[in-house]
């Protein structure tokens, strides 16, 4: 299972109110979340965004309250993964539960740019920045986990 994308980049406490702001949580639908994710954060994320692309971040993404719909929004808005050099427990938890790949990697998360292209391999962990030709030893994902990736979520998992 791998993810490549643009990378978006964000610093530390990237919380649950900047991705997704409170003011649109009367709606659980996660194409309208996606349309206002990272809006608090990032006004043009929305608008530059493509499927696939991969946002960054520092210690502690995805802090503040234990709402699903901050990573439903940045899955919808088409992020492939996010990497950080930390996550709010959480967040990691919701993450996976919905099917979000997260990947925590202190180095990558330090040294990898806004635009930088980059490229994940989730069996292995690795983490590939293409632009820099540097790569980074990622906390690889344990089978059970990519499987609940694979089938899109915890529901469809426990389901399928």
């Amino acid at each position: 299972m791998q993810a490549s994308g643009r990378v978006f980049k964000y610093g530390d406490n990237v919380d649950t109110d900047v991705i997704i702001p409170a003011r649109y949580l009367n709606s659980s639908d996660p194409a309208e979340l996606a349309t206002h994710c990272m809006e608090d954060i990032d006004a043009t994320f929305i608008r530059r965004v493509q499927k696939g692309d991969i946002i960054v971040a520092e210690k502690n993404f995805g802090c503040g309250s234990s709402r699903e719909h901050a990573p439903i929004a940045i899955k919808a808005a088409g992020v492939s993964c996010v990497i950080a050099e930390t996550f709010a427990r959480i967040f990691y938890r919701n993450a996976i539960n919905i099917g979000l790949p997260i990947i925590e990697c202190p180095e990558a998360a330090r040294n990898i740019a806004e635009g930088d292209e980059v490229e994940i391999d989730f069996d292995s962990g690795m983490i590939y920045d293409r632009t820099k030709g540097t790569s980074y030893q990622g906390q690889a994902f344990p089978e059970f986990m990519q499987k609940i990736i694979r089938a899109e979520g915890l529901i469809n998992y426990i389901n399928g």
